[in-house]
């Protein structure tokens, strides 16, 4: 009899590859994946720990976890990713219920941790993270239509506020070829939209080829695929090249859509920081790339109330929101992370302001969002099918604008029965808060 494993994987879309991952050497070796944690002999938890919100959310789902142990028949925890990797004696001490832990370059030992925790053994192995493999088999957790593409592991920017790359390892690029196979076998699988991830997408090759490489990447993945949608995520202004931007405008099925946190707009924020290139090449990257290609969604991420932010500072991000329109934003209060730069810097900002100011930004880009979507109302647009929903009696997707589990969905009336993963044509007739509402036509 197999040993049914169940899995939660939090966090990013980097760590829901590291998850299939898991599962796809879980799966070689025989065990039994279940989707219902109820069902499983064993849990594997797949944990964030990049600010306290996600490390508070991966205890609690620990803790949820473990109830299933002490009041159902769930025999072992195996915890792995970055809480495993940040804080794995913290957890050997405070909760017990975790029978078997992995650090973020060990994911390739899952199969002897849940053989472990099925036999109530403690398991620990905490290798370097540089460990970390590259690719394999994955059993696909997404959407068949919808797949992500790790292209790189680690980062070198070293942001003041960040534990990633103390957690991650240093940037390290993944072969090219290696990328165009895997890319093929998520095709021959199902998915017609590719999402590329990494710290650091936008620094790819330049460790294994010298140079910048995501524009050659992503030109391979265009004229040797048939992906409807290649998506950029976790891209950074200063490496936004004028040759990336070419390719990016050149071809249709590379989304004209990219993800690319500024975090902030003042010098001198910028510079304390310590993120690279400064105000003037966050607003060339913004302005190169609407001038290539005036319809593109520029998704970014800003923070608010960093050690030393004053007042004026915080109002010229908020002038800079307004004024760029980012077409997709979301803002966060600076959260202050032990073992980083930043943990220690005097001039920490109150709890209240830093609230106060990220709100001020957010009710600036919820206007900014609705007199965009606003604009969308007549066109006719391509959409992904993703599902029906049965209390609303209506279909719901994506358009290009939209990144999945992040951004908004379209809601549309249909002609006819459609499934999941069709792409269809939408007018847009009105608009529902973030989210469009549109019904099918024919084309």
């Amino acid at each position: 009899m197999s040993i049914k494993v169940g899995f939660v994987s939090l966090g990013c879309p980097k760590n829901t590859c590291d998850t299939e991952v898991m599962l796809g050497l879980l799966n070689e070796r025989g065990f039994e994946i279940v989707s219902e944690d109820i069902y499983a002999d064993v849990m594997i938890i797949n944990t964030c720990a990049f600010i306290k919100s996600a490390k508070e959310e991966a205890i609690e789902t620990i803790l949820d976890v473990a109830y299933l142990k002490e009041h159902h028949n769930l025999k072992g925890i195996v915890v792995t990713g970055c809480l495993a990797t940040r804080y794995a004696e913290d957890i050997e001490k405070t909760l017990p219920e975790v029978d078997a832990i992995l650090s973020a370059g060990d994911e390739g030992k899952i199969c002897e941790a849940v053989e472990a925790a099925y036999k109530g053994e403690k398991y620990f192995s905490l290798s370097p993270t540089e460990n970390l493999a590259f690719g394999g088999d994955r059993v696909v957790t997404t959407p068949e239509y919808t797949a992500y593409l790790k292209i790189a592991e680690g980062c070198d920017n070293r942001c003041a506020y960040c534990s990633i790359p103390d957690i991650r390892g240093k940037f390290r690029s993944r072969e090219m070829e290696d990328i165009m196979a895997e890319a093929h076998t998520l095709f021959d699988l199902g998915a017609r939209e590719l999402c590329l991830v990494a710290q650091d997408t936008t620094r790819y090759g330049v460790d294994l080829y010298g140079k910048y490489s995501l524009d050659i990447l992503l030109e391979r993945l265009a004229t040797e695929c048939d992906f409807k949608w290649i998506r950029l995520l976790y891209c950074y202004p200063d490496k936004i090249t004028d040759s990336l931007i070419s390719v990016m405008a050149k071809y249709d099925c590379i989304a004209k859509y990219i993800d690319m946190p500024i975090q902030h707009i003042n010098e001198r924020v910028l510079g304390v920081m310590n993120r690279h290139g400064g105000a003037e090449v966050i607003k060339s990257a913004v302005e190169r790339l609407r001038r290539a290609m005036p319809d593109i969604t520029i998704r970014t991420t800003v923070i608010t109330g960093f050690p030393t932010e004053t007042a004026e500072e915080a109002k010229e991000l908020l002038d800079y929101v307004k004024n760029t329109r980012f077409e997709r934003l979301g803002a966060f209060t600076y959260s202050r992370e032990e073992d980083t730069p930043a943990y220690s810097m005097k001039g920490q900002v109150p709890e209240k302001t830093k609230q106060k100011r990220c709100d001020s930004i957010m009710e600036a880009q919820y206007k900014i969002h609705a007199e965009n979507n606003e604009k969308q109302i007549g066109k006719t647009l391509d959409v992904l099918v993703e599902g029906y929903d049965k209390v609303g009696e209506i279909y719901f997707g994506r358009t290009e604008m939209d990144a999945p589990e992040i951004d908004g969905k379209i809601y549309f009336s249909a002609k006819r029965r459609l499934r999941d993963g069709e792409f269809i044509k939408v007018r847009v007739t009105e608009v529902l808060d973030y989210d469009l509402m549109g019904s099918q036509v024919e084309g």
